[in-house]
């Protein structure tokens, strides 16, 4: 089974940025992507063979998530289930016979870190609902993350330390949430590899010279590590500032 996740930053834009073309070739089961910054219904998406979930930001042109899929899931819900977080379009879940789907877009801690301590009730809510839903059946959690777990995970360390996004708490929160029961597949095949990244800022070419975050993730269940045959960066894919992830399972 092939899963991809991406955060398009814009789905009308990157449709003339190549998105189809890739979403043709690569032929994934599952396609969720982020920032999809548009209302269902504002555009006409004609995805043959697949089914299209959306959940959309309360505010026009902001967050937002969707899935495409080649098998109907047996439930969806949208958001986690509290008010307070749920009207940013982030959060849609896929049941299936044997596991869960989550597809996540979470809070950026922003400048000046203002969105931190939101930052921090989000991480703890959406660790207990995958935990709620891990005691049913394995969990595949994908989406931005918007944090660089280890210094291995961005190219300068240093002077990006506690800025949004490698900020302590927010590694610590990562840290929190595998060590419940989940697995970073990509740190998992490839412990090691360096200059791996899923994220470029627009300024001073560092797409160009690969000066990067990987901040784009597929997590999944302990339980089903064993069944994990790749976890893949596409980082030749344009058309956002972040590219697309793969995760190859056998479930």
């Amino acid at each position: 089974m092939k899963l991809i996740s991406w955060n398009v930053n814009g789905l009308r834009a990157i449709l003339n940025k190549g998105f189809m073309d890739f979403f043709q070739e690569i032929d994934a089961d599952i396609f969720s992507i982020q920032e999809t910054k548009m209302q269902e219904g504002q555009i006409e998406l004609i995805l043959d063979g697949y089914y299209q979930y959306w959940n959309s930001a309360v505010k026009k042109g902001y967050s937002g998530t969707a899935i495409f899929t080649k098998k109907k899931p047996l439930n969806v819900t949208y958001g986690i289930g509290k008010e307070e977080h749920d009207q940013e379009g982030r959060v849609i879940t896929l049941e299936f016979e044997k596991f869960y789907l989550v597809n996540c877009y979470t809070p950026n801690s922003k400048r000046e870190l203002e969105r931190l301590d939101y930052r921090m009730i989000w991480e703890d809510e959406i660790r207990k609902y995958l935990l709620s839903l891990n005691k049913k059946k394995p969990v595949i959690y994908c989406g931005d993350f918007n944090v660089a777990h280890k210094e291995i995970d961005l190219k300068n360390p240093k002077t990006n330390h506690n800025n949004a996004g490698f900020t302590d708490e927010e590694r610590n929160k990562m840290t929190q949430l595998l060590q419940a029961g989940f697995t970073d597949t990509f740190r998992y095949l490839y412990p090691e590899k360096e200059n791996a990244y899923t994220w470029w800022s627009y300024m001073m070419k560092a797409r160009e010279k690969n000066v990067g975050w990987r901040i784009d993730y597929f997590i999944t269940s302990n339980s089903i590590q064993d069944k994990i045959k790749d976890s893949k960066i596409h980082a030749n894919i344009l058309g956002s500032d972040h590219c697309p992830v793969e995760l190859d399972i056998e479930l």
